[in-house]
């Protein structure tokens, strides 16, 4: 997977951008601020969701612009779109070869992974950034993935606002929901699962190296859903939330080398489980579907010591596929020689070198 072209249009910090990169390591360098994030950050909009920040559309939207923005890439011979309108800031279309599509088909053409400095906490805050890490996973080897948790998440959303109102809720219409419920959410949890197997045994098969070897295991949210909505209807409507189901699963991290929970790894460490977990499913990915996902990697060398950078460099390299990465010197890439697309940001705007 590699995109040919990109193109910005009133964008965070863009008014407009365009730019033409090559096939492997994509390298963006600026002070911080200059604007290096805000293109990784349209890229993971070719994605579903709301990108790698989580932020709402209209933030997006470059302050001092007309309204709306609009993000396109050429991917092979596939042009995808996105973007938002200036009366409908926070409405986002999708556009696939011109013709109106839905977010969640962006995951047939697209695989995109990331890692950004705000991950740096996965580890130690709450189980929703887990999952959400998990999901994106998944999402690469089932695209799927994305329909079923659309649905589950929609149907969950409608049954607590039945139990939620005045008076005795429609048995009916609760019934089909949870049943809906059921459905995507067996879904979800058979698709974790499958995905935490697989990465799981390529991570426990990687030989000792600069990297951090991860082990994974699924914590919570497993229960049958088609009897166990029913006896949680009391308890979730006393809670104003449904108290079961895959909206409550974790992904519990172990470092191997040293036996203990991520958690209570050091900072570094933790670092380097991620890179870890990210690198061998790219290789899962690529190994199951013949095509490589694209990487982009936030401010991710800046916390490595030279000899990991080397390593990550050397394997990236060695690997294929696109990778984009961000960094405020270019020191920080001096192991990677002149094999990439050099790219500097200044002020809103791209240069190359």
């Amino acid at each position: 997977m590699v995109l040919s072209r990109l193109s910005l249009s009133n964008f965070r910090s863009y008014a407009d951008a365009l730019i033409a990169p090559g096939t492997g390591l994509v390298l963006l360098t600026g002070d911080n601020g200059a604007g290096k994030t805000n293109i990784l950050e349209a890229i993971s909009l070719l994605s579903p969701g709301r990108g790698l920040r989580g932020a709402t559309y209209a933030e997006m939207a470059r302050s001092d612009g007309p309204g709306g923005f609009a993000v396109s890439a050429r991917l092979g011979d596939v042009e995808l779109g996105t973007g938002t309108g200036a009366a409908s800031p926070d409405r986002r279309q999708v556009r696939i070869n011109s013709a109106a599509a839905s977010a969640t088909t962006l995951s047939e053409w697209l695989s995109l992974l990331w890692l950004t400095p705000a991950m740096d906490r996965l580890f130690l805050e709450g189980a929703s950034g887990r999952r959400r890490f998990l999901d994106r996973l998944v999402l690469a080897l089932d695209p799927g993935h994305a329909v079923h948790a659309a649905r589950y998440e929609a149907a969950m959303r409608a049954r607590n606002k039945l139990l939620g109102e005045d008076g005795p809720a429609d048995a009916g219409w609760l019934t089909a929901l949870e049943a809906r419920m059921a459905e995507h959410g067996a879904a979800l949890g058979r698709a974790r699962a499958a995905t935490v197997a697989a990465l799981s045994e390529r991570l426990a098969a990687a030989p000792e190296g600069p990297f951090a070897r991860a082990g994974l295991r699924l914590a919570g949210g497993m229960e049958d859903l088609s009897e166990g909505l029913l006896r949680s209807r009391g308890r979730d409507a006393a809670a104003g939330r449904t108290l079961i189901g895959p909206h409550r699963t974790d992904l519990a991290v172990t470092h191997l080398g040293k036996g203990q929970p991520a958690e209570r790894s050091s900072t570094g460490e933790q670092k380097a489980l991620l890179l870890a977990i990210t690198l061998a499913h790219a290789e899962l990915v690529a190994d199951r579907s013949g095509r490589r996902p694209i990487l982009l990697l936030d401010e991710v060398a800046a916390h490595l010591d030279s000899s990991r950078r080397a390593a990550l460099f050397e394997r990236l390299i060695k690997a294929g596929g696109q990778v984009w990465m961000t960094g405020t010197e270019k020191a920080l890439f001096e192991a990677v020689g002149s094999d990439a697309t050099w790219l500097h940001i200044v002020g809103g705007r791209v240069r190359e070198g």
